[in-house]
């Protein structure tokens, strides 16, 4: 129990980094996101960047919790679900900034795209053991 709590706390860091470390690259390189950031004005090309940084980052937490759990996929459930549920009272707030179709797919990713990334840990760990043999 303890390695699973432990696993999806690292798993909610890890989405944590991962989406604030592409965040300020999109600011960074992107000319005008940080000040399309500022009022929520994103172009299309801007959302879509979003929802795919998103995607990444569940997959790195999904990978993350299944590493530290050994793959328990109760661990990668559980934290696709809280991630899942932390932002559906964020994107109320934004309910007007942004269309719908972006809250449905980002919100409907955050689930799958976790499980994903534990799978990938799953495969990459099997492909590590393979080479150790």
């Amino acid at each position: 129990m303890t390695k699973m709590i432990a696993g999806i706390v690292a798993g909610l860091i890890a989405w944590t980094i991962v989406a604030t470390i592409g965040n300020l690259m999109f600011r960074v390189a992107w000319p005008g996101y940080a000040e399309a950031e500022i009022s929520m004005m994103f172009t299309l090309a801007m959302m879509v960047a979003r929802l795919l940084l998103g995607a990444l980052s569940s997959l790195c937490a999904g990978f993350v919790v299944a590493w530290i759990t050994k793959r328990n996929g109760t661990g990668a459930k559980v934290l696709g679900i809280v991630v899942t549920a932390m932002f559906f009272p964020v994107h109320y707030v934004l309910w007007d900034k942004f269309p719908i179709w972006y809250h449905v797919i980002f919100l409907a990713s955050l689930f799958p795209f976790t499980l994903l990334g534990a799978r990938l840990s799953q495969r990459a760990n099997r492909t590590m053991q393979t080479i150790r043999d």
